[in-house]
């Protein structure tokens, strides 16, 4: 199910699909927050729903205010501080991740909010896994030796591995960390993968938001 208006779709397929997505979340279409995703390390605050230009990562402090990440191989991962009632959507694809996107991110968490990273909750979701991310010399320098193997003459990044160790080097807790198995390249009856399906690739969503109880 494609959740996306931007591959080639029609507008009336895509936001069926969107409600129904919404519906079994329970969560209404008209409080959720997108963004243009430009693979910055661009994060901005959002106090009602919006579409934001260039950014790749959001937070807010309101209830009823969702935040969606799109994906089709980038990581999402989810963020929430239970006393300082925050929650962040960031999305980090390989320029995100070595550009630490995330790590970014908490420290403008723990600016503006005083969060406590020790009692921070993180989701790590699908994204594509270290043996189907091969990448080229250019890309790999950029990371550090622990997130990258070279076999067979090719490297390959991990990228789920990197942004967990950005969490746990920003404070989190390992016990606080939940990270997918899921491999969206691998998984091609259930998850979208641009590296698998090129420009027939549709998109998924990663929400996060508090619900007024």
């Amino acid at each position: 199910m494609n959740l996306s208006y931007k591959v080639g779709d029609a507008a009336e397929n895509v936001k069926a699909n969107r409600n129904l997505f919404f519906d079994a979340l329970g969560i209404p279409a008209d409080r959720v927050s997108y963004q243009k995703q430009t693979h910055s390390t661009i994060s901005k605050y959002i106090s009602s729903p919006i579409f934001s230009d260039d950014s790749d990562a959001l937070y807010t402090n309101v209830k009823n205010n969702y935040l969606a990440v799109s994906i089709a191989d980038c990581i999402p991962i989810l963020l929430y501080e239970p006393e300082k009632k925050t929650i962040s959507a960031v999305h980090s694809g390989w320029k995100g991740t070595c550009n630490k996107i995330l790590t970014k991110n908490i420290m403008i968490l723990k600016k503006e909010f005083n969060i406590d990273e020790k009692i921070l909750y993180a989701y790590i979701g699908p994204g594509i896994s270290q043996k189907n991310f091969q990448v080229g010399n250019d890309v790999a320098e950029l990371f550090d030796e622990g997130v990258k193997i070279f076999k067979d003459e090719k490297y390959y990044v991990d990228l789920k591995k990197d942004n967990f160790l950005q969490l746990i080097s920003s404070g989190v807790k390992e016990n606080n960390i939940e990270v997918s198995d899921l491999c969206t390249f691998e998984n091609s009856d259930l998850l979208h993968s641009y590296r698998r399906d090129k420009d027939k690739s549709g998109r998924m969503l990663a929400i996060i938001g508090m619900k007024n109880l």
